[in-house]
């Protein structure tokens, strides 16, 4: 037996500049690994080199057999000052676009994955409200540069994660800790990313355009009902509801979240946990699609992200065969969803944990920047170029 996907049906891996390129030091989040008290573990530094290096990882994507690159622009290399533009930059991306394209792979482009330019953040950041139209005015710029190369436009990734780590839980630069000011930066990323999918939808090109958002499988314990409703109308549902205009929603996700009534509860005794502190749980993809399908009323889904931080390849393909059985259920039930993509293709930056975590189908020598495809790359390949996946 086997779970058959359909036909257009997208198989993909993910990465973001920041996490992979290297150099990146006119963003908000190079000033943060280097400030003292920030809490991460290390700096970014030259990350994978994929600034160089992206021909090769491209072609080696390709040739594991995927048809899907989910890859994101650097803001603060296509606009290193405001109102300055950098045409080396966007040249370098059109590059990046074309090349996916010469070796089969639809380019999915993230307009805006966790960094800022300093010079944005300087000028209030997130939590001002005029940030919405810096960074349509940025999007404008680079979709009327890359977007006749662009297969699917994804605006901002996990607004949602933004406003919570960097406005309430103070890990993620600017390192605020202000219930009002997340509520605030919720609505001004909201805002922006409205105007931005209009901006990129004016063309060039016919790329659909949404949204990403970070979903967990919430779920209640000893009374937590309530608790559970509250934490999803900030982390999902304002923004589940924002993107019932798009032409789809990516849905990223990797464990779930027990709530009782004071709060989220932790791992539970005796689960088995990642390199993240997550608990192994694939079939968070299938519980979160099914509710980004009912809340959004319907829209196409895409995965955007999914996977596990682990040091046990067996385990990684255990996690994905797993996730995917949840992916053929809810194509069963008739739920739109066009595409897998599995974070990360890369070993890379993991934030504030630096590079111990290990999410990559392939990894990289941290000093010659060597690629090394798991047995995990291969696999999932052959389950792309089949578009099928068998069962046990």
């Amino acid at each position: 037996m086997a779970v058959r996907f359909p036909d257009g049906f997208l198989w993909g891996t993910a990465t973001a500049a920041h996490q992979v390129e290297g150099g990146n030091w006119n963003n908000d989040w190079w000033a943060w690994e280097h400030q003292p008290g920030s809490g991460c573990v290390e700096p970014s530094g030259d990350a994978c080199d994929q600034f160089h290096r992206y021909p090769d990882d491209i072609a080696l994507l390709a040739r594991l057999g995927f048809d899907t690159y989910r890859f994101s622009l650097e803001w603060s290399r296509i606009e290193p000052e405001r109102g300055e533009w950098s045409l080396a930059a966007l040249d370098h991306y059109r590059r990046i676009c074309a090349c996916c394209l010469e070796h089969g792979l639809v380019p999915v482009v993230t307009f805006h994955h966790f960094t800022s330019p300093r010079w944005m953040v300087e000028a209030g950041g997130w939590a001002d409200p005029g940030a919405a139209d810096l960074f349509v005015r940025y999007c404008e710029r680079a979709a009327a540069h890359l977007g006749d190369l662009i297969g699917w436009a994804c605006t901002i990734n996990e607004p949602n994660i933004v406003a919570l780590m960097g406005f309430l839980a103070g890990i993620f630069p600017p390192g605020s800790r202000d219930p009002a000011l997340r509520r605030t930066v919720n609505q001004v990323m909201i805002d922006a990313h409205g105007k931005a999918a209009a901006a990129i939808r004016s063309g060039p090109g016919t790329a659909p355009v949404g949204l990403t958002l970070a979903m967990s499988d919430y779920q209640a314990v000893d009374g937590g009902e309530a608790t559970v409703e509250r934490i999803r109308r900030s982390m999902e549902d304002v923004f589940l509801e924002a993107a019932r205009a798009d032409d789809f929603l990516g849905v990223q996700c990797y464990s779930r979240v027990r709530v009782g009534a004071a709060g989220a509860l932790g791992p539970e005794p005796g689960v088995e946990m990642t390199q993240m502190g997550y608990e192994f749980w694939p079939e968070v993809l299938e519980a979160t699609l099914r509710r980004a399908w009912k809340v959004t009323g319907g829209i196409p889904l895409l995965v955007t992200e999914n996977g596990i931080a682990t040091d046990d390849d067996e385990r990684r393909v255990a996690y994905v065969r797993r996730a995917l059985e949840g992916v053929g259920r809810c194509l069963d039930d008739g739920i739109d969803v066009r595409g897998y993509t599995y974070w990360s293709a890369l070993d890379n930056f993991e934030w504030a944990l630096g590079y111990r975590p290990t999410f990559g189908l392939v990894g990289v020598d941290r000093t010659t920047f060597e690629r090394h495809p798991r047995p995990s790359a291969s696999w999932l390949g052959s389950v792309a170029r089949a578009n099928a996946l068998d069962l046990p």
